[in-house]
């Protein structure tokens, strides 16, 4: 969708049949009244198309395989969330049920786009959008239509970045600021956070960066969905050192995935939870010691099993081991 569509025809997605879903969807009763089966202070999850694209398959592997009682939802049926229509949204809707998983967040592709009269950034034709093309114009309508379907899924949390990454980001940085600031504010008038994920090929990467953004916009509808992986790919100690500099209070997401250094020394890849220079089992306990007690959600990334689902499964042996050395599950 790389030319500007309809506002009308670009929310009517959900119609009736969403907002049918929104009502038939019993209440979720809050994380400390409900008896996990891991019994974590967490909730444990997985982002949905790190496993594949069959939603009803993707389900029954981190429900019953894995598990877990949340899930992170970003794409299915080769489809970006935010471009499904009203009868897939009710059939994903109907699978989660199935499987007694609830959402953690809608993992939104919001502002992930070149920041508009700022030099084109060197990421944005090049990076994975996971199905999304949207334009800078059509940013207010990607938060409108996030937050409905946070509204039918039954969640509080949407997604956001802040923008494709620039060489120099000081002349910007104010008005971005600014603009993570009005949707908050947005947000905050649809009972909605935004938690802004760190992100090498966006503007904020590492914790460092987070916390000034933290500290330059403290609308408390503006998170954090704080990604240790993304960090030190991005040349950070992400445990202890990163995760120092933040303010606890503000975490309102965390992303779990793995990274090595390269052999010829130049940059990262991505790994197995378990098998990187992340002190998984450090930073859980961290979280847990500072009474986090919300998703910790795996994003594999790391595709070395050879499919994305066997990937997502070794991976997550790693995730559990070093939950269990935390003493969080």
């Amino acid at each position: 969708m790389h030319g500007r569509m309809p506002r009308r025809e670009f929310l009517q997605g959900l119609g009736a049949a969403g907002a049918t879903a929104a009502a038939a969807l019993p209440s979720i009763p809050g994380c400390a009244s409900m008896d996990s089966p891991m019994k974590s202070p967490f909730r444990i999850a997985v982002i949905n198309d790190e496993i594949g694209q069959d939603f009803g398959h993707v389900c029954e592997i981190a429900a019953k395989e894995f598990g877990m009682e949340w899930i992170e939802l970003r794409g299915m049926w080769n489809k970006n969330l935010l471009k499904l229509d009203a009868k897939e949204v009710e059939e994903a809707r109907r699978i989660l049920e199935k499987n007694k998983l609830r959402v953690t967040d809608i993992a939104s592709p919001l502002f992930k786009v070149d920041w508009p009269g700022a030099p084109k950034s060197k990421y944005s034709p090049k990076r994975d959008q996971f199905n999304a093309d949207f334009t800078f114009e059509q940013q207010d309508e990607v938060l409108e239509r996030s937050i409905q379907l946070a509204k039918v899924f039954q969640t509080d949390r949407v997604r956001c970045f802040d923008f494709w990454r620039l060489d120099d980001q000081g002349p910007y940085r104010a008005a971005i600021n600014e603009k993570l600031r009005n949707a908050a504010e947005k947000a905050a008038k649809k009972d909605a956070i935004l938690v802004l994920e760190n992100e090498p090929a966006c503007n904020t990467a590492t914790a460092a960066e987070a916390a000034k953004v933290l500290a330059a916009v403290t609308t408390s509808n503006l998170m954090l969905n704080w990604d240790p992986g993304n960090a030190a790919e991005h040349g950070e100690k992400p445990y202890p050192d990163g995760y120092d500099l933040l303010p606890k209070n503000r975490i309102g997401h965390c992303h779990c995935k793995d990274a090595v250094k390269k052999a010829d020394g130049k940059g990262y890849a991505w790994a197995a939870m378990g098998q990187g220079i992340i002190d998984w089992a450090g930073q859980f306990r961290a979280l847990k010691r500072d009474d986090y007690h919300l998703a910790v959600s795996l994003e594999t990334h790391w595709r070395g099993a050879g499919t994305p689902e066997e990937s997502t499964r070794q991976s997550w042996a790693g995730m559990k081991k070093a939950l269990q050395e935390a003493g969080a599950i």
